[in-house]
C-alpha cells in the first residue's frame, strides 16, 4: 500500500452531523480508545492510537454516536506527519463519520503547523483523492512499513 501527500493548507470545510459528534479524545479515556481500536481493527491499530495519547494535544479524534464510539482518527502516531490510523466500526459506516474524522485530524494537523500532511498505507485511495485532493507517492509502497515485525 502506497503513501499519499494531502496540501493542508487547502482542505474543504468540515460539515457538522446530527447523527454523531467529533471530538478530541481526553486522557481519562485511553484504555477504553485502545480496547475498542483493538477489538475492531487489531493490536496494531490500537498501539499506534496509545503513542497519540502521549501527544501534546492528544492526536487522536473520535466520532461518537449516543454516547459510544463509532471512529477514531490518529495523527503523528506512527510518524510525525503521518494521519492514521483512522477507522469507523462496520455497523456505522456509511453515515459520514469517515469523512468527518479525516477532515478533523488533517485540520489538526495544520494548526498543529504542517503544511502537508502524509496519509501512511492507504487502503481506498479514491476516498482520499475525492475527499481532500490526496495523490500518491511514487515508489512509497512499503515504505517505512518495510521489515516491520509481525505476528
Amino acid at each position: 500500500m502506497s503513501d499519499m501527500l494531502v496540501a493542508l493548507y487547502a482542505l474543504p470545510k468540515e460539515e457538522s452531523s446530527a447523527n454523531f459528534s467529533i471530538r478530541r479524545a481526553l486522557a481519562p479515556e485511553k484504555s477504553i480508545v485502545l480496547d475498542w481500536i483493538g477489538k475492531h481493527f487489531g493490536k496494531g491499530w490500537a498501539n499506534e492510537c496509545d503513542v497519540a495519547f502521549s501527544r501534546e494535544p492528544i492526536s487522536c479524534y473520535l466520532a461518537i454516536q449516543k454516547e459510544e464510539l463509532i471512529g477514531f482518527a490518529c495523527y503523528d502516531a506512527t510518524l510525525k506527519n503521518f494521519f492514521g490510523p483512522t477507522g469507523v466500526q462496520e455497523a456505522s459506516r456509511g453515515l459520514g463519520a469517515g469523512k468527518a474524522l479525516l477532515l478533523r485530524a488533517l485540520h489538526g494537523m495544520k494548526e498543529s503547523g504542517y503544511g502537508y500532511g502524509i496519509i501512511g498505507g492507504v487502503g481506498p485511495a479514491t476516498f482520499y483523492e475525492k475527499t481532500v485532493g490526496a495523490t500518491l507517492i511514487q515508489d512509497s509502497s512499503p515504505g517505512i512499513y518495510e521489515g516491520m515485525l509481525k505476528r
